[in-house]
């Protein structure tokens, strides 16, 4: 599980800004209690802010960390796809990122600091004994190396002024770095934030919503379909559910009228291999139940088949999904819906965890006062990051209605609109 996040010198983000997950009302049961650390982590976080406030920014920040860490090694050949904060005045100053998890009850620490030229440093650590012990430590060119870990030592001969220390170690199998780069590359991204990570690709969507499909599929492809219309309960995707349940589950769980799915081939190659799939949805109406192609259903229902499968991913993995926009891509109860899957241990068995951005205020009312957080620009035109529960110095009760509290201004982190000055601007008022 993710423990904390911090970037800094990264689009808006200037100076360093961190997303903790660490619980602070601990007693709760939608938080998971981690013994090493002593400290319960949170299965859902949600950023709130005024538009070009820095949220997205804060999802491409660990994102490009990601891709960088799988990709770094193949396409950073002559220069590192970083972009710094623009209004700095020091653009040789690094980018910076830190990633703090828990996996299988050991605590990672994963640093890093980059130029568009160079790595400037980069470590890996972990905390077997509750002690920090280094697992690999670069400045520059020089690598350094926990002992007993000699099969890495082939790092040193693939290592180059711009590819990851991580990216290299991965290939060699050795179990310590492979568990920590395998929970990274875990990381589910959706909604519409550009990352550029490649040198001369330009920006790509990494998660669109509709990338989901191909990935909903498999779930319902993993076994033969069973009668079209038998009648089934819902049964929350835990342990032990078979993988078309779940998904199908998922799919009913939204109240669409929706019985069943069913994906046959669309084309086939000469060779017989099946080039492109169809999907059906199965209505239920009036006791009867028809056949829809999916590009006929509404918005509202393909983008909730297309969560089905990245959602059911990190709930069978315990791995991370980051969500930016889940506003404009849900409605609000099937949002509520999204984060109780996240919340509630009987669903969430393995620790998943969710982070979104979101400007729908209805869902404060599904969160609690730690799981919220807020950016603001600042003057200079950075971004500012901080807790709900202890935003400018004052403790928010538990109790308190924090949409309410929200929308009138308590927290900050809204619009600051001049109503004036666009009705002078529409030639309203003189």
């Amino acid at each position: 599980m993710l423990i904390r996040f911090e970037a800094a010198n990264f689009r808006s983000i200037a100076a360093a800004v961190e997303l903790s997950m660490v619980a602070i009302d601990r007693e709760r049961e939608a938080t998971r209690v981690v013994p090493m650390l002593g400290e319960s982590l949170l299965a859902v976080a949600a950023v709130y802010g005024p538009n070009a406030s820095g949220k997205s920014n804060l999802i491409a920040a660990f994102h490009w960390l990601r891709e960088a860490v799988q990709h770094s090694l193949r396409i950073w050949d002559d220069e590192i796809a970083i972009e710094p904060f623009a209004f700095d005045g020091n653009p040789d100053a690094p980018s910076e990122f830190v990633v703090e998890s828990t996996i299988d009850g050991v605590r990672f620490e994963y640093v890093l600091e980059v130029t568009s030229e160079r790595v400037v440093y980069e470590a890996l650590f972990h905390y077997p004994e509750k002690k920090r012990r280094r697992i690999f430590e670069r400045e520059g060119q020089e690598l350094k190396l926990q002992r007993g870990l000699g099969n890495l030592s082939g790092t040193r001969e693939l290592l180059t002024e711009r590819a990851l220390a991580l990216s290299i170690a991965r290939r060699f199998d050795e179990p310590t770095v492979s568990r920590f780069a395998r929970d990274l590359l875990r990381t589910q991204v959706l909604g519409h934030v550009p990352r550029r990570v490649r040198p001369r690709g330009g920006v790509y969507f990494a998660g669109a919503p509709h990338s989901g499909t191909r990935a909903t599929m498999r779930w319902f492809e993993e076994r033969d379909q069973p009668s079209l219309f038998d009648e089934r309960e819902y049964v929350p995707p835990g342990l032990g559910v078979d993988d078309r349940e779940r998904a199908l589950a998922l799919l009913r769980l939204a109240d669409l009228g929706i019985d069943d799915v069913v994906i046959t081939p669309q084309d086939e190659s000469p060779d017989g291999r099946i080039v492109q799939s169809r999907v059906k949805m199965i209505h239920r109406a009036a006791g009867k139940h028809a056949a829809l192609e999916f590009a006929a259903e509404s918005e509202g229902t393909r983008t909730w088949f297309q969560l089905i499968g990245p959602v059911l991913t990190a709930l069978s993995n315990g791995s991370l999904l980051l969500f930016d926009e889940l506003d404009a891509s849900l409605h609000p109860t099937l949002s509520a819906q999204l984060i109780q899957l996240f919340h509630d241990p009987a669903t969430n068995p393995l620790g998943a965890q969710l982070i979104f951005t979101s400007h729908d205020t209805s869902l404060l009312n599904h969160l609690n006062r730690d799981e919220v957080w807020l950016t603001e620009k600042t003057p200079d035109g950075s971004t500012r990051l901080g807790a709900l529960a202890d935003f400018a110095g004052e403790r928010v009760r538990q109790s308190q209605n924090l949409e309410r509290a929200y929308l009138h201004g308590r927290f900050g982190a809204l619009p600051d609109v001049d109503q004036a000055e666009l009705l002078r601007s529409l030639g309203l008022i003189g």
